[in-house]
């Protein structure tokens, strides 16, 4: 004690070296949001994989899909694929998606109606897929920012509704949103023509009372369900599938305009109608069968 204070102890720290384990060099998972090969829309590779193995039986022993002109579309780079769209349920998806992923070894991402990422189940084993909403922004990341294939059906859900006695009748592509994503996005839009899709499961008549009590789009009755029963619901019928790629297309615009010309827009998604509307009535025209082509 001095000066009548008591005086405290100092303690002494401890310069001892504490060793430190440096992990190795290797992603953190607590840092990585995605612990899987899932990426930002759902799609899995590994899915993919196992999608693949399990469709090829019916890619090419089922539907015995021939494809023409394959090589017009882009290995590398975005491009918009569009193509007619028919089947209760359709096929023509699956089959062009297979296929490019099989034979150009590139994932094909595919918009749909976001009615279908809402239903359990099928909503993420789509996404697993690579279904993708059918939204503008959607489209215009995967084309112009990360230079993907995207697969479009611009009829719709009038394609697939159809009843089989307007087969092969293209509907009207929309407004065109389509030919705006890729002229905003200045990637290509590569037509493709398909046979097969509208005998695969053919559509005899609608119910649109219990379309609306389901919430669903449409209600088909097909040809598929009274042939098969309840196995008809999701089993087409083995209808040779052939495809045709027509040359891409260019509209030679700046991409990221504020604003394109709607009547250009609305020109441009009819004369790409009217090309695959004639290749599939050529391809009709020489087709000697449903089923063998």
């Amino acid at each position: 004690m001095t000066d009548g204070r008591p005086v405290g102890i100092e303690k002494k720290r401890s310069t001892a070296v504490v060793p430190i384990r440096i992990p190795p060099d290797s992603p953190d998972p607590a840092g990585d949001l995605r612990l899987s090969d899932v990426d930002e829309w759902g799609r899995s590779e590994r899915f993919r994989a196992v999608a693949r193995a399990l469709y090829e039986p019916i890619y090419s022993k089922w539907f015995r899909v021939e494809w023409e002109g394959l090589e017009k579309v882009p290995t590398e780079g975005g491009a918009l694929l569009v193509a007619n769209h028919a089947g209760a349920i359709p096929s023509d998806a699956p089959v062009i998606m297979h296929g490019i992923e099989k034979e150009l070894g590139r994932p094909v991402y595919g918009l749909a109606d976001y009615f279908f990422r809402t239903v359990p189940v099928v909503g993420t084993l789509w996404a697993r897929g690579g279904g993708v909403s059918a939204r503008p922004a959607n489209a215009y990341r995967l084309l112009k920012e990360q230079g993907q294939l995207v697969l479009d059906f611009p009829e719709g859900t009038k394609g697939p509704s159809k009843s089989f006695t307007d087969r092969y009748q293209l509907r009207r592509f929309g407004r065109g949103g389509f030919v705006e994503i890729a002229m905003r996005a200045g990637v290509p839009v590569i037509p493709i023509a398909v046979t097969g899709s509208e005998e695969a499961m053919p559509v005899l008549f609608r119910v649109p009372t219990v379309a609306k009590a389901l919430g669903l789009p449409y209600f088909p009755i097909t040809a598929n369900l009274l042939t098969m029963g309840p196995l008809g619901i999701v089993m087409p019928f083995p209808a040779k599938f052939n495809l045709r790629v027509l040359d891409p297309i260019d509209f030679h615009v700046p991409p990221d305009q504020e604003r394109y010309s709607k009547s250009r827009i609305m020109e441009e998604a009819e004369r790409i109608r009217g090309l695959i509307q004639e290749s599939v009535y050529d391809m009709l025209r020489g087709r000697r069968s449903v089923w063998f082509g």
